[in-house]
């Protein structure tokens, strides 16, 4: 049976492709897919202890069996035209990966109704330095329908965690330039104590379990940023997150 094979980041770099179909027999699991690349790319072998896997768009464990037609993703580690359609759950939030500039002020009004008491926002901007070299630029790339689909279960986590009232979260993916907003974070509440709280968990979580990457491009080169950590599996229903 077949399944279809994405990598990103810099496992796309290491096996030369973003997307393989592989043969597999009946039984197989993640971990033997991954394995099998392993052992033609020695390299990717290597980073097997920080890689997160996803099977049809979810995070999986590794030793899950694989059916026909699955689709399996090999993530690293996360880092942090038109745009995509909005997803807006039923409580008005917003979640969007955009290839347009992201416009704060113009975001931000669309978190705040008449109830709420405070909006507070993350404007996370591309700085020019990182570990003491100068930045040209910026390019980032997701595995798009994975990562809409977390920053969901991700705004469900904070209306579960915090009394909040919307939230709005938007993500930019290809080239940007100095100063440009990469990330941005909106979360509306009755009190600004819940929106505060909720904004830094959103952010900080955000991180380490959507599936977007970014590559610093210097004068002499460009490398994959390193992400923050081993992206978690699963958001158990009590709302902790687990690998």
């Amino acid at each position: 049976m077949q399944v279809r094979v994405l990598f990103f980041g810099r496992l796309k770099d290491i096996v030369g492709l973003a997307e393989d179909s592989a043969e597999i027999s009946d039984g197989a699991r993640v971990e033997d897919l991954f394995a099998r690349y392993g052992q033609r790319f020695p390299e990717l072998a290597k980073f097997r202890a920080s890689v997160a896997a996803a099977v049809n768009q979810q995070y999986s464990e590794w030793r899950a069996t694989l059916a026909a037609g699955d689709e399996v993703a090999f993530l690293p580690p996360v880092s942090g035209g038109q745009a995509t359609k909005p997803e807006v759950a039923a409580t008005c939030d917003i979640c969007e990966i955009v290839h347009d500039p992201i416009h704060a002020t113009e975001a931000t009004e669309q978190v705040k109704a008449p109830a709420d008491g405070a909006v507070v926002v993350f404007d996370g901007v591309v700085r020019d330095n990182s570990g003491g070299r100068a930045t040209q630029f910026l390019l980032y790339e997701a595995y798009e329908p994975m990562a809409l689909g977390v920053m969901r279960e991700l705004c469900a986590e904070i209306h579960r965690r915090f009394a909040i009232d919307r939230v709005l979260m938007q993500h930019r993916l290809g080239r940007l330039e100095i100063g440009e907003t990469s990330i941005l974070i909106a979360v509306s509440a009755a009190h600004r104590a819940a929106a505060f709280d909720a904004c830094r968990f959103a952010i900080d979580t955000f991180k380490k379990t959507v599936p977007i990457w970014k590559q610093e491009h210097f004068r002499d080169g460009a490398v994959w940023a390193e992400g923050e950590g081993k992206p978690p599996e699963t958001f158990s229903p009590n709302g902790e997150s687990h690998s």
